[in-house]
């Protein structure tokens, strides 16, 4: 595949009670999938908390690694990866996004979705999402198959488990430094 582009998946733990509730499940070191455009993540999608300080009013949210949720927690652990792709993939994963961002306030945090996971029972409400669902979701309509599962079933780890994915940092979010 003649691969121009990239995408950045941002994978994190920010050790917040609802993330430590999820790992005691999926024992997996990162709860949370976000999408980038950029190398240096300033233009970053994800479905999690609307607001640092409320966990229960989630939705679609535009996030920053310098301000907002991941600011009040310091501490954060990640992983990044950059998944190769065509220019004529990323065009349709900004249009899809346009939809999401267009339509934003009515999107809700698939939070039944989770719990689906825990099941093995994937739990779709239109307008609703998770985090991983939603970044799933956007490179499936963008023609993307990374796995033989719907997006309601696609974790966090499943990233972490992906030969597509290429590890470009390991560590303390607050200490990422992009490099070209």
């Amino acid at each position: 595949m003649a691969s121009d582009q990239s995408v950045f998946i941002l994978l994190t733990n920010t050790g917040t009670l609802f993330t430590q509730i999820i790992q005691t499940y999926t024992r997996a070191p990162y709860n949370h999938a976000s999408i980038s455009f950029n190398r240096e993540l300033s233009e970053m999608y994800s479905f999690g908390r609307k607001s640092p300080n409320n966990p229960l009013n989630g939705g679609f949210v535009k996030e920053d690694i310098k301000t907002g949720t991941f600011s009040k927690y310091p501490n954060t652990t990640c992983v990044i990866y950059e998944l190769e792709v065509t220019e004529r993939e990323v065009e349709k994963m900004k249009r899809v996004l346009q939809v999401f961002i267009q339509k934003r306030e009515k999107y809700l945090y698939n939070i039944l979705g989770v719990i689906g996971i825990a099941l093995k029972e994937p739990v779709e409400f239109s307008n609703s999402y998770f985090c991983s669902q939603f970044v799933a979701e956007i490179l499936r309509r963008s023609g993307i198959k990374i796995w033989d599962k719907l997006p309601a079933l696609v974790t966090p780890d499943d990233f972490r488990q992906s030969d597509r994915m290429n590890l470009i940092y390991e560590g303390k979010l607050s200490e990422y430094e992009p490099a070209y």
